[in-house]
């Protein structure tokens, strides 16, 4: 374990669910935190300060950046974890436009805060980036085709950074969630595009993705995953984080094609008449 008592850390869309457990997790291990939000600061005492911040405005992301390099001097740790996703839907229910949005937040705003970021962490010599994925990032999602895209998209970034940056003292790592407990679906999109062709699949995968969620994982599982890859000396590019995320990664590396692809569908009852 290295030594990260008093290290910076950043980390977006910690206002609820995994990032603000996350914030939590790293202040209490001794960090200072700075969460953020689009809404900014919260009423109530917190472990961590929260600075407004727009992953999709590129002047939002370097005044919230350049905020804590004036305090501070340095940014030790990025947790890229702002997100939100589209209420289940077939994918040619959302329009181009809603493409689009779904991929400003999710993956053009880490981009946007990784470019603002890692020229500091070049400076320092040293830095930590944690891009919060999905198992959605390696299993394919049905009636979830854009959320699905946008993490795939994550996943090649990531990866291909990491060979980028590793010889300059940074390190990119993924963290794989599975179904977790979080207001994350009070943020859902709803599809613009809705066509009656698909109603009767959209309510059913609607419905069995509301069971699963209440038998999800607390968001501190997934928190514990960020302090573990935050503060461990070799990291690998990629967590599951949580039982069921593990379970899945497994089954993605090991089981045959046909195998995995039948279980996607029976755990969503696709094929249920």
């Amino acid at each position: 374990m290295v030594k990260f008592e008093g290290k910076i850390a950043l980390v977006t869309g910690a206002s609820s669910g995994i990032g603000e457990a996350s914030a939590k997790r790293l202040a209490n291990a001794g960090y200072k935190v700075y969460g953020t939000s689009r809404r900014g600061a919260q009423a109530g005492e917190q472990l961590f300060e929260m600075l407004p911040l727009d992953v999709t405005s590129d002047a939002s992301v370097e005044t919230a950046v350049n905020e804590v390099m004036r305090r501070d001097g340095r940014i030790d740790l990025l947790v890229n974890n702002a997100g939100f996703g589209v209420a289940p839907a077939g994918a040619e229910e959302s329009s181009i436009d809603q493409a689009k949005s779904i991929f400003e937040t999710n993956f053009f705003g880490l981009v946007r805060m990784t470019r603002a970021v890692v020229p500091h962490m070049r400076r320092q010599g040293s830095g930590r980036i944690i891009n919060i994925s999905s198992v959605i990032g390696f299993l394919p999602m049905p009636y979830g085709a854009l959320y699905a895209a946008t993490k795939h998209a994550v996943e090649g970034y990531s990866e291909s950074l990491d060979h980028e940056l590793r010889t300059r003292g940074i390190r990119v790592s993924l963290i794989q969630p599975g179904y977790t407990k979080t207001p994350f679906d009070a943020n859902f999109m709803e599809p613009d595009a809705k066509l009656d062709e698909y109603r009767k699949a959209r309510a059913g995968v609607n419905r069995r993705m509301n069971e699963l969620m209440t038998t999800g994982e607390p968001p501190t599982v997934v928190a514990d995953t960020v302090l573990k890859v935050a503060t461990t000396t070799h990291p690998k590019v990629r967590y599951a984080a949580g039982k069921l995320a593990k379970s899945l990664q497994f089954l993605r590396r090991f089981a045959p094609a046909v195998v995995v692809d039948a279980g996607v569908r029976k755990n969503l009852q696709l094929d249920v008449t």
